[in-house]
């Protein structure tokens, strides 16, 4: 493996930590500029717009990839140019279909959404879906060529005018006194802007590029046909992975909502209180960020070694990758739990809906873990597995959602998120064992899920009696913020002394292990 295809592998990954964080943190101004109506329309309607683009895109710039690497090994030139432009094709198409469904059924998902207030908002969003399917074949292209940054550099590129276009349209659309559908709406044009801009920067490389598929044998019908196969048979499973938290996403547009009308609520109601709703979510995204980042590209791992019938190393992949998940994902949740306050009034500028981000801050660790499962699943080549398992939660979540919303009302909705993500995650897991017999719960597990329980009642219980409703929002953001340093602290020294961490895993943690050194600890215990 070349020092180059490494040194892009790890740029890919830092854009796409970027990426995600962006695209996480930008809800939390949106919130403040707009209310939580305009950021309950977004909430509504993006998870079902991300599903349409999961399914447009269908795992396309992976299987080029991988098909392209394999055409070049044998210097096949035609083929490299056939699976290009049938790729083109297959995303021009899976685009205009997406577009198609959605805006000619806006009217009817809007409706299911809440109220005709987030049609405007599906129409706009939908435009991009012409666009981001074609970019996908760029992105695949140049990493069947073991080159890794135009996909992490497009990737920034997209997210940060997205977001800067987003909060711009906000506060614009809010100062000329919009309705809210309106500036819910306008604020959907950043993601079609950063798509497009996005894809400008690929072709540009792309024309410049020595790359470009030479050959002078004429396309065709037959090589359209061949190779549509070829990409799809690679592509479809892909999406299974992807679609985990999307398809979960769209469970709750669409099941909540009607789940508030049916216990009483009117449509403006509905999405404010799902706005706030969103605030727990928006939270949710940040504290998986990490540990999805981080553990998530362990997966392929599992595949080569299974292809080369080392079982062992196999196993050793799942078992750290399970380990660093749990390390992240459990201080994450408990201290989301115990800051639910703080975090709500300094970030939201309220104390609404707190008991509501407090359990869907919970999840988060579950949500973690059950990406991760499917993720393994996958390696596993366990594709259909992981996606019954996935069919099988979004029909568990629907009635959750409608139980418990009818006696806690949007607590309810809450409630439900956090026992689906516990309920997939004991499915996957014992799937897992039965395929490979890793525990997926050790003793370190037990001392980092002791050891978050220490940090969160450190950090969380004085809120509750330091009268948070008479705070204003710096004091609630410094004593978050605050939480958040010495949550990380005490729980980094409790991991550390009863050893819920072990040398290996420590080192991959950047800045850890040089801070351990200082701090005198011997890292020298057995690794489990």
């Amino acid at each position: 493996m070349s020092g180059t295809f490494v040194k892009s592998t790890l740029i890919l990954t830092i854009a796409t930590l970027i990426s995600k964080i962006l695209g996480s943190v930008f809800r939390i101004p949106l919130q403040n500029i707009a209310g939580d109506e305009v950021l309950g329309i977004f909430t509504l309607v993006y998870p079902v717009y991300m599903t349409a683009l999961i399914l447009s895109v269908a795992g396309i710039p992976l299987a080029i990839s991988q098909l392209i690497s394999k055409a070049r090994v044998e210097n096949d030139q035609r083929e490299i140019k056939n699976i290009f432009v049938t790729s083109s094709i297959l995303a021009v198409l899976f685009g205009l279909v997406s577009f198609s469904l959605l805006t000619g059924l806006s009217e009817q998902l809007a409706q299911v959404l809440g109220g005709q207030k987030t049609r405007l908002s599906i129409i706009i969003v939908s435009i991009t879906l012409l666009i981001a399917p074609y970019m996908a074949v760029y992105r695949g292209f140049f990493q069947g060529y073991e080159n890794m940054k135009p996909t992490a550099y497009s990737q920034v590129i997209e997210q940060f005018i997205r977001v800067a276009l987003i909060i711009g349209i906000a506060y614009y659309t809010v100062s000329m006194d919009y309705s809210n559908e309106v500036v819910a709406g306008g604020v959907m044009i950043g993601s079609s802007i950063g798509t497009l801009l996005s894809l400008a920067y690929l072709r540009y490389l792309f024309i410049k590029s020595s790359f470009k598929p030479i050959s002078k044998e004429k396309y065709s019908l037959k090589d359209f046909k061949k190779t549509s196969r070829r990409i799809l048979k690679v592509s479809l499973p892909i999406c299974v992975g992807a679609l985990t938290m999307a398809l979960l996403n769209v469970v709750d547009s669409l099941s909540i909502p009607f789940s508030l009308k049916m216990a009483g609520g009117e449509s403006a109601e509905i999405n404010y209180q799902y706005g706030l709703y969103g605030r727990g979510l928006s939270l949710v995204q940040i504290a998986t960020v990490f540990s999805t980042s981080i553990v998530l590209p362990l997966i392929p791992l599992i595949s080569r070694n299974l292809a080369q019938n080392d079982f062992r190393n196999a196993n050793k992949v799942i078992v750290k990758s399970q380990n660093l998940a749990h390390l992240f994902s459990w201080p994450a949740a408990i201290g989301l739990l115990a800051l639910a306050l703080p975090l709500n009034l300094g970030l939201f500028t309220d104390l609404n809906g707190s008991l509501v981000l407090a359990l869907i801050g919970l999840s988060a660790v579950f949500t973690s873990l059950t990406v991760l499962g499917t993720g393994i699943l996958q390696g596993l080549e366990e594709s259909k597995m992981a996606a019954w398992i996935i069919v099988f939660g979004a029909l568990i979540k629907v009635v959750f959602n409608f139980v418990f919303i009818q006696f806690y009302g949007l607590v309810g909705a809450a409630i439900a998120t956090l026992l689906i993500y516990i309920l997939l995650w004991f499915v996957n897991s014992y799937f897992i064992w039965k395929k490979t017999k890793v525990k997926f719960v050790t003793r370190e597990t037990f001392v980092q899920f002791g050891s978050s329980i220490l940090m969160g009642a450190l950090i969380g219980v004085p809120t509750l009696f330091l009268g948070l409703q008479t705070w204003g929002r710096l004091e609630a953001i410094i004593y978050g913020f605050g939480g958040v340093i010495i949550g990380t602290v005490v729980y980094l020294f409790a991991v550390i002394v009863l050893k819920g961490v072990s040398t290996e895993e420590l080192n991959r943690i950047p800045g850890v292990n040089k801070l351990i050194k200082k701090a005198g600890f011997n890292q020298n215990h057995p690794n489990k």
